[in-house]
């Protein structure tokens, strides 16, 4: 096992890898930037290094930084957490160039998953079922792109090959706004991620977001460690999740589940990951393959009683996976709220500092978070502060205590997204379970939101 492991990350996944770094008796090096020079983590690390100023470009993102740090405090792995560079393939591949262990899947492998065209042509080859639609890049011939949409069928979207996070995609109605919308997502594709390619796909038009967790060692065994319901989204970004999946068939779940273990195996894929599909008419439809650890990793390990960062630290170590697909069961139903910095209506960040901090407590109750009374949250990065977490022995019981711990949950100083949480957990729709990926912008939208 690794005895020194850097962090390259801030907020609250730099602290959730640094507990679990001490949980396996690991000293942990924190980088941060000028502006997290206060954060708790920081204070508490065996190890700081300031790697550059508040601008990410200058900070989180400089590779050549974070392993000049990994390199003078004689670390061993580097754990990049989500967001920043946890999936960047070069980064990867400089990483374990550079003599440390990336804590995370193989350049090549985030190179396949991380671009649209190539992670879907694999998961064909795997069997795992995709949304219908182009053959690969779209081609530059107009009437091409035009049968290729008469084939598919109205209403398409366009995506980028290598966009990710709800960016780089655009719905299209008719033949009419087509190429022009080809064209637009090209030219969007080209400055946002370096590669213009777009494909095509049927825009399914009321589909849940449904993910699998997966886990891979380096000895070819994997598994999956059931499902997450995250269709309570606006612009494609989460605001919700669960696990289980409300309503869905265990049978269909471990069917899917198994098909992508499989995927894994055949493409010697390593660590923690996550596929998500569309779901539509008892029908799961690939979209693509996060690379990482996901910020909703909560409520599987909460249902699942499988710490994912402790895993993600073993298999890198070389260890194997200490359980078989016939050991992990699923207790329960968790619900996980991400908690932001913004209007909780009009969602304009709202940075600044936290003048009083009261997260909430009681059974079942988990808040991952880095903030305190008196923090700081900086304008620079992203606007989520915190994680709450409940679990229960039944979803009614879990949304019960969602609705009290949001209701005990106090942070004054800025605005969070908090109001906005209290009112959906208690919305007659969501209470039923199974609402679409376009539900939360419908209900924000009739109530002139």
């Amino acid at each position: 096992m690794f005895k020194k492991i850097l962090i390259a990350n801030r907020g609250e996944i730099a602290l959730r890898i640094q507990r679990a770094c001490r949980e396996m008796g690991i000293k942990a090096v924190m980088v941060y930037s000028e502006a997290d020079r206060d954060a708790m983590y920081v204070k508490m690390a065996d190890e700081a290094i300031c790697i550059g100023p508040a601008p990410s470009a200058q900070s989180y993102l400089n590779m050549t930084a974070i392993i000049a740090a990994a390199e003078v405090t004689d670390a061993e792995a580097i754990h990049p957490g989500y967001g920043f560079l946890s999936e960047n393939a070069d980064f990867s591949e400089r990483v374990e160039q550079s003599g440390f262990v990336f804590i995370g899947p193989t350049a090549e492998s985030i190179r396949l998953m991380g671009d649209k065209v190539s992670a879907k042509a694999a998961m064909i080859k795997a069997g795992v079922p995709c949304v219908p639609g182009s053959d690969g890049e779209l081609p530059n011939d107009p009437a091409a792109i035009r049968a290729i949409a008469k084939r598919i069928g109205y209403p398409v979207i366009i995506k980028a090959a290598g966009g990710g996070g709800g960016r780089g995609m655009r719905v299209v109605h008719t033949e009419a706004a087509l190429i022009n919308a080809v064209a637009m997502t090209k030219a969007e594709a080209g400055t946002a991620f370096g590669n213009p390619a777009v494909y095509m796909e049927k825009f399914l038009e009321n589909p849940r977001h449904i993910e699998i967790q997966v886990l891979a060692d380096t000895h070819r065994n994997a598994v999956f460690l059931g499902e997450r319901d995250c269709s309570m989204q606006r612009r494609h970004q989460k605001i919700i999740e669960e696990a289980p999946a409300p309503g869905l068939l265990r049978r269909a779940v471990e069917r899917i589940g198994e098909r992508c273990a499989q995927a894994c195996r055949k493409i010697g894929y390593r660590g923690a990951g996550t596929f998500e599909f569309l779901y539509e008419n008892g029908e799961f439809y690939f979209i693509e393959m996060n690379t990482r650890l996901q910020v909703e990793h909560p409520v599987t390990e909460m249902v699942t009683g499988i710490d994912l960062v402790r895993a993600q630290i073993e298999v890198a170590a070389g260890q194997k996976l200490p359980f078989t697909q016939r050991q992990i069961q699923m207790k329960g139903h968790a619900i996980e709220c991400r908690i932001n910095a913004e209007d909780p209506y009009k969602f304009y960040p709202s940075p600044g500092r936290i003048t009083h901090w009261h997260p909430a407590g009681g059974p079942g109750v988990r808040v991952d978070s880095h903030v305190y009374t008196n923090y700081f949250v900086p304008p620079t990065y992203d606007s989520m502060i915190g994680k709450l977490i409940v679990h229960g022995d039944t979803r009614e019981q879990a949304l019960a205590r969602m609705h009290n711990a949001l209701n005990e949950t106090v942070v004054e100083g800025i605005n969070t997204n908090i109001p906005l949480h209290r009112e959906l957990v208690v919305d007659a729709k969501f209470c039923e379970g199974g609402t679409n990926i376009h539900y939360l912008e419908e209900w924000l939208h009739q109530r002139g939101r």
